[in-house]
């Protein structure tokens, strides 16, 4: 579970699915939970057309699912969501002001076909960021992040609802999501699409003398480079995205320094829990890490490649 969490909170491509999984489902969730009061108080309804308007976002999320997939590829991810959310708070706009069940059948139409354009783009998201090691916990978090949204969601709208009325609710709601749309429109959908995330497996074996145990630890790996001086803002920028990487395969520490007396010499670390999680760094490695850590290998002037060294804690006596 720490791995997992360690993982999303250092990737990229995942951040920025569950950024805007948050601004969506936070303020969409005012729909789900007041749609029973929507019925009851707004459309003077009962059970009969609650599950009719329950139909209605059933068809359109059915059809949605059919006739979008042109339009999601033509939009992109992005534009995908942004399309969704509008037809989400146009909804919720038209539940607020227009109390009239056929109008509101209608809408809730759209709002089904909103809400699978939106899921489907996020949740392809959240797939695509996650290299096949860490899917599963990865994709926890993601449902995590989904459901607790709506949860929190629930509870203000309802809250709000209580203290405002059911019609200033849904304009809030509406509002909000508009808004954190644009707040959070910088955090792209689908970056991991681009990544090569097989694992590479093109770190060697560790040179030890001796038999470490796996559960033997902390484990401190250094690795040391000769760099032109010149060159050092450069590379300790290409390193702080190599540092991300090993959090990501989980080191829980990592950092850069540059020997004072010798200027261009810079000893990276980081440190994982165990042998055997570092071991399992070797397996976790994918093409794309390979492709960064070639970038920061470049910056390197020495004859032979940066040294690598593994120190592992001393067993109490």
């Amino acid at each position: 579970m720490r791995a997992g969490l360690r993982f999303a909170l250092h990737s990229k491509p995942l951040k920025s699915t569950l950024v805007r999984a948050v601004a969506f489902f936070l303020f969409a969730s005012a729909y789900w939970a007041l749609l029973p009061v929507i019925v009851r108080q707004v459309l003077q309804g009962g059970a009969l057309l609650y599950g009719i308007i329950l139909g209605c976002v059933g068809a359109g999320a059915v059809i949605g699912a059919i006739v979008l997939p042109p339009l999601r590829k033509k939009l992109g991810p992005d534009r995908s969501v942004m399309a969704g959310t509008l037809g989400t708070a146009l909804t919720l706009v038209v539940f607020a002001v227009v109390p009239h069940p056929v109008v509101a059948g209608a809408f809730s139409f759209l709002a089904g076909a909103s809400w699978i354009m939106v899921l489907t783009s996020l949740n392809v998201s959240a797939q695509v960021a996650l290299p096949d090691w860490v899917r599963a916990r990865g994709l926890a978090i993601f449902v995590t992040v989904f459901f607790g949204s709506m949860t929190a969601g629930s509870m203000i709208w309802g809250q709000t609802a209580v203290r405002a009325g059911v019609p200033t609710a849904l304009l809030i709601a509406a509002a909000g999501s508009v808004i954190a749309m644009v707040l959070t429109r910088k955090a792209q959908l689908q970056l991991g699409a681009e990544l090569d995330l097989a694992p590479s497996m093109h770190w060697p074996e560790p040179l030890i003398d001796q038999q470490v145990s796996h559960d033997r630890g902390p484990v401190m790996i250094t690795v040391e480079y000769l760099i032109d001086p010149a060159r050092g803002a450069d590379f300790v920028q290409a390193m702080h995205h190599a540092g991300a990487e090993r959090r990501r395969d989980g080191a829980y520490a990592w950092g850069i320094f540059e020997d004072a007396a010798q200027p261009g010499r810079y000893l990276e670390y980081f440190l994982v829990t165990s042998w055997l999680e570092h071991l399992r760094q070797h397996e976790r490695v994918t093409h794309a890490d390979e492709d960064q850590q070639a970038e920061v290998r470049a910056f390197h002037i020495g004859d032979t490649p940066p040294r690598v060294s593994h120190f592992v804690a001393p067993i109490p006596q």
